[in-house]
């Protein structure tokens, strides 16, 4: 990645987050009660993005640990729920970097069983800043780049009794969404699980 182009990506991650910070705080001043914190290992996978749903072959020497904090900005009915969020990401194993992703969350809440166990599905898109060029990355592909679409996909499960704390299930997209980042086409997946407190 060339030094103009790292930089241009670094201003528009910058600027990507400095609106969340802004929309968070104007949303904050509504109702401090809307916040959320996760945190969550995952390993990546050899896999494309649909193949990790059904037959995921995982590679142990790729991990990575994410702490997120999160949002909830608006909602449509009692059905469905935005939320903005920003992660930051430690990778371990064959690669050591770290990794920063800013996103929007659409999250569906209604499900017929959650008065026995409280159920959400959420998908989030975003951009996804890597402090370098990540090994897996260059392994699995002709080119990749630091900065690339990110997308969320997961599923969250809390008690009746203890709704502020939840079991969460994620996948972990980087992609160049064929080609529209710099040229590349696909990148990683990886699938980890964690807990969330809201509060």
């Amino acid at each position: 990645m060339h030094y103009k182009s790292l930089k241009k990506a670094k201003s528009s991650i910058t600027t990507f987050c400095i609106a969340i910070i802004i929309i968070t705080a104007i949303s904050a001043q509504a109702d401090d009660k809307k916040w959320a914190t996760t945190i969550y290992g995952a390993v990546q996978a050899d896999n494309d993005f649909d193949g990790i749903f059904f037959k995921p072959q995982f590679d142990g020497n790729y991990k990575l640990i994410v702490v997120a904090l999160s949002r909830k900005i608006g909602s449509l009915t009692e059905h469905l729920q935005f939320e903005l969020e920003g992660q930051a990401g430690k990778h371990f194993g064959d690669q050591s970097h770290m990794e920063f992703n800013g996103l929007i969350i659409a999250r569906w809440l209604t499900f017929p069983w959650n008065k026995h166990l409280k159920t959400s599905f959420a998908v989030g898109e975003g951009l996804s800043l890597a402090t370098e060029i990540p090994k897996f990355e260059a392994l699995q592909h002709e080119k990749t780049n630091q900065l690339l679409d990110y997308l969320l996909v997961e599923t969250a499960l809390s008690l009746p009794q203890t709704p502020q704390w939840s079991l969460v299930w994620r996948i972990h997209h980087r992609s160049g969404v064929y080609g529209l980042f710099n040229g590349v086409y696909g990148a990683s997946n990886a699938m980890g699980v964690g807990l969330r407190y809201s509060f």
